[in-house]
């Protein structure tokens, strides 16, 4: 039973020591796709954590499935990990386990519908009421991607991702923007489509509501929201320059603060993220961004081996 004590301790401990840490983490607004890199790996730590104790459990609790998992191991794997007679303990393991993991299944299922059925309805939305744009218009087009105009004073732009992705602009950001802060925009709301944000925020979601009194959840969903939109303004920032994108920011926040259709704890941050465009900060040192993928990969390789160890131990 030491393997599985050992992974429920390390997956508590990760999931109320680290986030803390890494939400403090100064290198992060250096970095954000770096950031969102160690918080998905911390995420996924916690989960494979409670996947492999559940497992461990499972065998414990019983008996057909511990011979099933062991058929063909080495004389002593099987004993060095102590689950035989622990069937009391892993049966309350396991089930709390498998509960904890139905209402992830649940959560994130109902997440996805929910995600698909706005976004679905958006698209609906605008193939009644907005055209597609004239391909003189733009340059830029991807294949498989519409760019289309809704009739709107305010200037905004916002992507909706998909087999068909749409990008959209409003007549207002049209006469506000100038054509290489427009370019900014787009590319902006581009690398949200790209990098399938849309999936990492679904995610952070399903398990943040899943889950409301667990922090490493709620603090995921609440990175996961800041750090995509300045790994966006990055993608934009490379192309078409920082004091450009910056510019695109202030000038389509007028008046709304929003750089496309952003939930509202997301308007504090377009100040913050035009300081961060005119600062120009560098980028952190090649060998710096390497320690802080492979300490990112640590937590998660920590589980795997943790769960091994016994075996691997009984073999040596």
């Amino acid at each position: 039973m030491t393997a599985l004590l050992s992974l429920l301790l390390l997956g508590l401990l990760l999931a109320t020591m680290a986030p803390g840490r890494l939400a403090r983490a100064r290198w992060a607004e250096r970095e954000p796709v770096l950031a969102l890199l160690a918080w998905q790996c911390l995420v996924v730590a916690v989960l494979l954590c409670c996947g492999l104790g559940l497992l461990l459990a499972c065998t414990a609790a019983l008996p057909a499935l511990r011979a099933l998992v062991f058929t063909g191991a080495p004389h002593g794997v099987e004993a060095a990990y102590g689950l035989a007679g622990a069937e009391g303990w892993g049966r309350l393991t396991a089930t709390l386990l498998a509960l904890g993991g139905l209402q992830t299944a649940v959560a994130l299922t109902r997440e996805v519908r929910s995600a698909r059925a706005l976004r679905g309805a958006r698209q609906a939305q605008l193939d009644h009421r907005a055209p597609e744009l004239p391909a003189g218009l733009t340059t830029s087009r991807r294949a498989g991607e519409r760019l289309v105009v809704l009739e709107n004073v305010r200037p905004e732009a916002w992507s909706l991702p998909g087999a068909k992705s749409r990008l959209v602009v409003t007549t207002g950001a049209l006469q506000q923007l100038t054509d290489r802060e427009l370019a900014a925009v787009l590319s902006h709301e581009r690398g949200h489509v790209r990098a399938r944000h849309h999936w990492l925020a679904q995610c952070a979601e399903a398990l943040a509501t899943g889950f409301p009194g667990v922090g490493v959840f709620s603090a995921f969903r609440d990175q996961v929201g800041e750090l995509v939109e300045l790994a966006a303004d990055d993608r934009a920032a490379r192309k078409h320059g920082r004091i450009t994108t910056a510019l695109a920011l202030a000038e389509i926040n007028t008046g709304r603060g929003v750089f496309g259709s952003c939930p509202p704890q997301q308007l504090a941050q377009a100040p913050r993220r035009v300081d961060r465009l005119l600062a120009g900060e560098p980028r952190l040192p090649v060998h710096h961004r390497l320690r802080l993928t492979l300490a990112a990969l640590i937590a998660p390789t920590a589980a795997v081996l943790i769960a091994l160890a016994p075996g691997i131990g009984a073999l040596l």
